[in-house]
This record gives structure tokens, sequence and C-alpha cells, in this order.
């Protein structure tokens, strides 16, 4: 990602830009500003969560466009267009706290059999995306605290996907990739 700007810098860069581009949606602020740091292409998540509770997960797999523009649609996207959540309330959005993940390149898994899928996962490390023709899905690496065994995390994937958990991996395809987290300090009580 941008060569000219600190992991620490980038991170705090991509945390106000997110909490702004929602400010701004909720028509609390001003439209973020440009950012020339953010103009490379990049894919990012942004999670927020309400009193540690999931609140909304929106983001992008790829990199289309360019890294501060998709930060800014992905928060908004988290923050209205989830469809597990209704959209955030101004009230809520003074509580919630903001993660930003950035997306490493995905790398394909090859694979013939759940056994060989399973042995090339890094519990806590991968993110790992899972795709059968139109159905896909993928869970974020943060996700292994929830579901630390690889065969529980591989099954609700399969359900995330749509898909029945015990369904055989003939057919499927799948792509591991990491990511650079980023989280607002905890709210104050």
């Amino acid at each position: 990602m941008p060569a000219n700007i600190t992991d620490t810098a980038l991170g705090a860069a991509l945390l106000a830009r997110a909490r702004q581009a929602i400010a701004h949606h909720l028509g609390l602020a001003p439209a973020p500003a440009d950012d020339p740091q953010l103009d490379e292409r990049g894919a990012c998540f942004v999670t927020l969560t309400l009193d540690d509770d999931l609140r909304g997960c929106i983001g992008s797999l790829r990199p289309q466009r360019p890294l501060g523009e998709d930060v800014v649609q992905n928060a908004v996207g988290a923050a209205s267009r989830d469809p597990r959540f209704p959209p955030l309330s101004r009230d809520e959005f003074q509580r919630i706290r903001i993660e930003v993940s950035l997306l490493s390149s995905p790398e394909f898994i090859d694979f013939d059999t759940e056994a060989e899928l399973l042995a090339q996962l890094r519990p806590g490390v991968d993110g790992l995306m899972l795709f059968a023709g139109c159905r896909s899905a993928t869970f974020l690496p943060q996700v292994w605290t929830q579901l630390p065994e690889p065969r529980a995390f591989l099954s609700a994937l399969k359900a995330k996907a749509g898909m029945a958990p015990d369904r055989p991996v003939d057919g499927l395809m799948a792509a591991r990739y990491t990511v650079r987290k980023w989280q607002e300090p905890e709210l104050e009580a």
C-alpha cells in the first residue's frame, strides 16, 4: 500500500475517513476531503461494532478503486446497507467503534479434499473466500476468534455462502488473504 505513509498514519487516516464518511451520510459533517496518500487502489472492509456486538460490515475483496474511495463507500455501506441490520441511527453513530481491515491480494488454494483445504488454512492469520458458481462468501481473519476450529470455520463460511455446511468441497474454489487492521480505541464509559 502507500509507500510514503507509515502503517500507523495509514490506519489513522483510514479510520478518520471512515468516521467522516458515516457522519456525512447521516448529515452530521461535510464529506471527507480527498487524500492523495490514499489514491492507490486498495480493498478494505469496514466493520462497525456497538457495545462489542457487530453492527455492520461491508467491504471489497479486490482493489477496484482508490483506497480512499473504497473506505468511504464501505463505511457508508456498513452503516446503511448491511442486510443483517437496519441503517445506523445518529444516536448509534456516537457509540459505534470502527475497524478498517486492508486486504492483501488473494492467493488461490489448490485442494482436492476438505482435509487438504483445512490443512492449508492458518487459523487467526488467513481470511478465506469461498466460491461455488454464483455463490461466494468471505470471512475476515478476525472471525477465527469466534470460530477457532478450522472445520467449524469452513462450515460456517459455506452456510454464509448459502450452501449446506456439510457440502463436500468438490467444485468449490477457495482463496486466502491476510489483513492489516486498525480499530478505534474503546469508548470511555
